[in-house]
């Protein structure tokens, strides 16, 4: 059985970045995982303080997407990694959500963003559903970091 997320009312919406799960990197908190991916985007530091401050995650994906600041130059390059280091921690610092992913088992999870064919799967099924991946590869770690302990 595929495991499909995608607003924050739904079954599994924990997984979305939008879920109210702050995390602390880069030597801040972080209200959720948007507000940490979009400020990334950006080199200028009051801008990616602007974003971390944002009262909430759509307000922080706007920001994000605003071309008015230009972002950093390399953002095609990292925009993965970027992704991965705030959703391990994310699961790393919530034990809640980390037995909520584990429970997961070996499922495809798939984020049914119908406007987003590279983090989702589009409307059509078609994306590259590049966060459900790194929710899945995030699950291996943990996973595999249990086995190591027991």
């Amino acid at each position: 059985m595929t495991i499909y997320f995608y607003t924050t009312n739904q079954a599994y919406s924990e997984f979305s970045n939008f879920a109210p799960y702050g995390i602390e990197l880069d030597g801040y908190w972080w209200r959720t995982t948007e507000h940490y991916f979009q400020a990334q985007k950006f080199l200028d530091k009051a801008y990616q303080d602007k974003i971390r401050q944002a009262p909430d995650p759509k307000t922080a994906a706007n920001l994000g997407r605003s071309r008015a600041i230009a972002i950093r130059e390399d953002w095609e390059e990292i925009k993965d990694d970027v992704m991965r280091k705030a959703v391990l921690k994310k699961f790393q610092t919530h034990p809640k959500l980390r037995e909520l992913l584990i429970s997961t088992g070996s499922e495809e999870i798939v984020e049914n963003a119908p406007g987003d064919y590279y983090w989702g799967c589009g409307v059509d099924g078609s994306g590259k559903n590049m966060l459900g991946k790194i929710l899945q590869e995030v699950r291996f770690q943990i996973q595999d970091a249990n086995t190591k302990r027991d």
